[in-house]
């Protein structure tokens, strides 16, 4: 939670490291937060479906915060005795797709936008509804999207798409 509030913050307040963009290796960050979550939650199932790609993305060091938020979210909203995540990453058109599946209770279709909300947090949720307002905001400034879908049979899948570097 104070990660989140500080990278927050970082953002809010357009410190300069926190805006300036430059190539960032999608693979290297996706491993170094699959890492950190795997560290973070050992009872829970990761497990990476194909090869990440080695592609560069126009971004900045926040956005290991999206990958962050967007992991531990999936672990820490899920209802199951064992969380299990589902990573996968593409590259295609110019555009890299990170897709982050659970097999948590999903998220009910009135929410799946108002989700990214400033504020916005499920009704058992114990944190701040900063950290999908701050992925929402870091995935737009890179000049992607980001938005949820349901996960069959059960869970939610967050949907992160960038723009690769030419």
């Amino acid at each position: 939670m104070t990660k989140t509030a500080r990278d927050m913050a970082d953002v809010m307040l357009s410190r300069e490291d926190a805006q300036q963009q430059n190539r960032v290796n999608l693979r290297n960050t996706l491993k170094r937060e699959l890492d950190k979550v795997e560290s973070e939650y050992p009872d829970a199932d990761v497990v990476v479906e194909g090869s990440l790609p080695a592609v560069q993305i126009q971004a900045n060091r926040m956005l290991n915060s999206v990958f962050q938020n967007l992991l531990s979210n999936a672990i820490q909203h899920n209802d199951k005795a064992t969380p299990e995540l589902s990573v996968s990453a593409a590259a295609c058109d110019e555009r890299a797709t990170v897709c982050i599946a659970d097999n948590g209770p999903g998220v009910p279709d009135g929410q799946k936008e108002e989700i990214f909300g400033k504020g916005e947090k499920g009704l058992d949720s114990s944190g701040t509804g900063l950290g999908l307002y701050l992925v929402q905001h870091l995935v737009t400034h890179y000049g992607g999207e980001v938005w949820v879908e349901d996960n069959d049979p059960e869970g939610a899948v967050f949907v992160v798409e960038l723009p690769l570097v030419n």
